[in-house]
Protein backbone atom coordinates (compact mmCIF):
# COMPACT_ATOMS: atom_id res chain seq x y z
CA UNK A 1 0.00 0.00 0.00
CA UNK A 2 1.38 3.77 -0.79
CA UNK A 3 2.49 5.52 2.38
CA UNK A 4 0.12 8.42 4.09
CA UNK A 5 0.32 11.83 3.07
CA UNK A 6 -0.65 13.03 6.40
CA UNK A 7 1.86 13.37 8.95
CA UNK A 8 1.08 12.45 12.62
CA UNK A 9 2.47 14.90 14.94
CA UNK A 10 2.52 14.38 18.52
CA UNK A 11 -0.11 17.35 20.43
CA UNK A 12 -2.03 17.57 17.22
CA UNK A 13 -5.46 16.57 16.59
CA UNK A 14 -7.00 14.50 14.43
CA UNK A 15 -10.33 12.74 13.29
CA UNK A 16 -10.17 9.21 12.90
CA UNK A 17 -12.51 7.15 11.23
CA UNK A 18 -13.39 4.12 8.99
CA UNK A 19 -16.15 2.06 7.58
CA UNK A 20 -17.09 -1.32 6.77
CA UNK A 21 -16.05 -3.15 3.65
CA UNK A 22 -18.54 -2.78 1.45
CA UNK A 23 -20.52 -0.55 4.08
CA UNK A 24 -21.36 -3.76 5.92
CA UNK A 25 -21.62 -3.53 9.45
CA UNK A 26 -18.91 -4.12 11.60
CA UNK A 27 -20.79 -3.84 15.16
CA UNK A 28 -23.43 -6.81 15.25
CA UNK A 29 -24.83 -6.75 18.91
CA UNK A 30 -24.00 -4.73 21.89
CA UNK A 31 -20.86 -6.57 22.94
CA UNK A 32 -19.51 -6.07 19.53
CA UNK A 33 -19.36 -2.15 20.37
CA UNK A 34 -18.22 -3.10 24.39
CA UNK A 35 -15.26 -5.19 23.49
CA UNK A 36 -14.34 -2.41 20.34
CA UNK A 37 -14.04 0.05 22.98
CA UNK A 38 -12.05 -2.16 25.38
CA UNK A 39 -9.66 -3.11 22.68
CA UNK A 40 -9.64 0.37 21.23
CA UNK A 41 -8.54 1.32 25.28
CA UNK A 42 -5.69 -1.40 25.50
CA UNK A 43 -4.07 -0.38 22.04
CA UNK A 44 -4.26 3.57 22.47
CA UNK A 45 -4.88 4.92 26.01
CA UNK A 46 -2.59 2.22 28.27
CA UNK A 47 -0.21 2.79 25.54
CA UNK A 48 -0.11 6.72 26.15
CA UNK A 49 -0.63 6.81 22.22
CA UNK A 50 -3.70 9.51 22.75
CA UNK A 51 -6.13 11.05 24.54
CA UNK A 52 -9.60 10.83 23.15
CA UNK A 53 -11.46 13.61 23.12
CA UNK A 54 -14.85 12.77 21.21
CA UNK A 55 -15.99 9.43 20.12
CA UNK A 56 -19.11 8.04 17.76
CA UNK A 57 -19.41 3.96 17.15
CA UNK A 58 -22.54 3.35 14.21
CA UNK A 59 -23.10 0.33 12.98
CA UNK A 60 -21.26 0.16 10.22
CA UNK A 61 -18.35 3.03 11.05
CA UNK A 62 -16.68 4.78 13.80
CA UNK A 63 -15.36 8.41 14.34
CA UNK A 64 -12.80 9.12 17.12
CA UNK A 65 -11.44 12.92 17.46
CA UNK A 66 -8.69 12.39 19.19
CA UNK A 67 -5.13 13.96 20.24
CA UNK A 68 -1.85 12.39 19.62
CA UNK A 69 0.94 11.80 22.71
CA UNK A 70 2.91 10.18 20.37
CA UNK A 71 3.83 9.14 16.66
CA UNK A 72 3.09 5.29 16.75
CA UNK A 73 -0.75 5.71 15.81
CA UNK A 74 -0.49 3.73 12.60
CA UNK A 75 1.06 0.82 14.06
CA UNK A 76 -1.47 0.37 16.85
CA UNK A 77 -4.36 0.97 14.42
CA UNK A 78 -3.11 -2.03 12.47
CA UNK A 79 -2.68 -4.36 15.72
CA UNK A 80 -6.23 -3.02 16.76
CA UNK A 81 -7.72 -3.30 13.48
CA UNK A 82 -6.85 -6.70 13.09
CA UNK A 83 -7.24 -7.79 16.77
CA UNK A 84 -10.93 -6.63 16.44
CA UNK A 85 -11.34 -8.40 12.91
CA UNK A 86 -9.74 -11.53 13.77
CA UNK A 87 -12.45 -11.71 16.95
CA UNK A 88 -15.56 -11.09 14.61
CA UNK A 89 -14.31 -13.57 12.39
CA UNK A 90 -14.25 -16.15 15.16
CA UNK A 91 -17.24 -14.96 16.28
CA UNK A 92 -19.64 -14.76 13.67
CA UNK A 93 -17.62 -17.34 11.59
CA UNK A 94 -16.63 -15.42 8.87
CA UNK A 95 -13.95 -14.67 6.75
CA UNK A 96 -11.79 -11.33 5.02
CA UNK A 97 -11.40 -7.73 6.07
CA UNK A 98 -14.11 -6.64 8.08
CA UNK A 99 -12.65 -2.79 7.31
CA UNK A 100 -12.82 -0.44 3.73
CA UNK A 101 -9.26 -0.34 3.73
CA UNK A 102 -6.92 1.22 6.27
CA UNK A 103 -8.43 3.67 8.65
CA UNK A 104 -8.68 7.29 7.29
CA UNK A 105 -7.32 10.70 9.26
CA UNK A 106 -7.83 13.93 8.96
CA UNK A 107 -5.79 16.83 11.39
CA UNK A 108 -7.80 19.09 12.94
CA UNK A 109 -5.66 22.79 12.91
CA UNK A 110 -8.82 24.95 14.06
CA UNK A 111 -10.20 25.07 17.40
CA UNK A 112 -13.88 26.52 16.09
CA UNK A 113 -13.38 23.10 13.75
CA UNK A 114 -12.90 21.04 16.11
CA UNK A 115 -15.90 22.13 18.61
CA UNK A 116 -17.83 21.61 15.14
CA UNK A 117 -16.36 17.97 14.88
CA UNK A 118 -17.58 17.30 18.09
CA UNK A 119 -21.20 18.08 17.18
CA UNK A 120 -20.99 16.21 13.76
CA UNK A 121 -19.86 12.98 15.72
CA UNK A 122 -22.17 13.46 18.60
CA UNK A 123 -25.00 13.79 15.91
CA UNK A 124 -24.02 11.16 13.44
CA UNK A 125 -26.69 9.05 15.32
CA UNK A 126 -29.32 11.21 14.83
CA UNK A 127 -28.45 12.26 11.46
CA UNK A 128 -29.02 8.54 10.54
CA UNK A 129 -32.12 8.28 11.74
CA UNK A 130 -31.22 5.52 14.50
CA UNK A 131 -31.77 8.02 17.59
CA UNK A 132 -34.08 11.50 18.06
CA UNK A 133 -31.91 12.59 20.11
CA UNK A 134 -27.76 12.35 21.00
CA UNK A 135 -28.21 10.77 24.11
CA UNK A 136 -29.98 8.27 22.96
CA UNK A 137 -27.26 6.97 21.63
CA UNK A 138 -25.08 4.80 24.19
CA UNK A 139 -21.58 4.26 21.97
CA UNK A 140 -20.78 7.81 21.99
CA UNK A 141 -18.85 10.60 24.13
CA UNK A 142 -22.00 13.10 23.95
CA UNK A 143 -23.73 11.37 27.51
CA UNK A 144 -20.28 12.39 29.07
CA UNK A 145 -20.21 16.01 27.46
CA UNK A 146 -23.40 16.76 29.28
CA UNK A 147 -23.23 14.89 32.12
CA UNK A 148 -25.38 11.52 32.20
CA UNK A 149 -22.62 9.53 32.51
CA UNK A 150 -18.72 9.75 34.10
CA UNK A 151 -17.12 7.57 31.35
CA UNK A 152 -13.27 7.94 31.71
CA UNK A 153 -12.67 7.30 27.76
CA UNK A 154 -13.54 10.98 26.67
CA UNK A 155 -10.96 13.93 27.56
CA UNK A 156 -12.72 16.84 27.87
CA UNK A 157 -10.91 19.77 29.22
CA UNK A 158 -9.44 19.59 25.02
CA UNK A 159 -12.56 21.43 24.97
CA UNK A 160 -11.82 24.52 26.98
CA UNK A 161 -13.36 25.61 30.17
CA UNK A 162 -16.43 27.11 28.60
CA UNK A 163 -17.27 23.31 27.38
CA UNK A 164 -16.70 21.77 30.78
CA UNK A 165 -20.17 22.82 31.69
CA UNK A 166 -23.13 20.19 30.67
CA UNK A 167 -25.64 23.13 29.69
CA UNK A 168 -23.15 24.81 28.00
CA UNK A 169 -22.86 21.68 25.54
CA UNK A 170 -25.99 21.30 25.49
CA UNK A 171 -26.73 24.78 23.98
CA UNK A 172 -24.11 24.55 21.61
CA UNK A 173 -25.54 21.05 20.39
CA UNK A 174 -29.21 22.81 19.79
CA UNK A 175 -27.30 25.30 17.86
CA UNK A 176 -26.75 22.98 14.99
CA UNK A 177 -27.81 25.65 12.50
CA UNK A 178 -24.37 27.42 13.36
CA UNK A 179 -22.98 24.55 12.13
CA UNK A 180 -21.55 24.30 8.41
CA UNK A 181 -23.22 22.25 6.44
CA UNK A 182 -20.04 20.89 4.65
CA UNK A 183 -18.46 19.62 8.10
CA UNK A 184 -22.11 18.20 9.41
CA UNK A 185 -22.43 16.33 5.75
CA UNK A 186 -18.33 15.61 5.08
CA UNK A 187 -18.63 12.09 5.85
CA UNK A 188 -22.65 10.93 6.11
CA UNK A 189 -21.99 9.02 3.22
CA UNK A 190 -19.23 6.64 5.69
Amino acid sequence: MPRRKITFVPGSYYHLYNRGHNRQNIFFERENYLFFLTQFRRYFIDEGILEVIAYCLMPNHYHFLVRLRTDDLSFNMQGFTLSYTKAMNRRYDRFGSLFQGRFHAILVEQTDYLLTLTRYIHLNPVKAGFVDHPENWEFSSYPEYVGLRQGTLPKLDALGQQWRSPAAYRAFMADVEVASPTVLNLMLDV
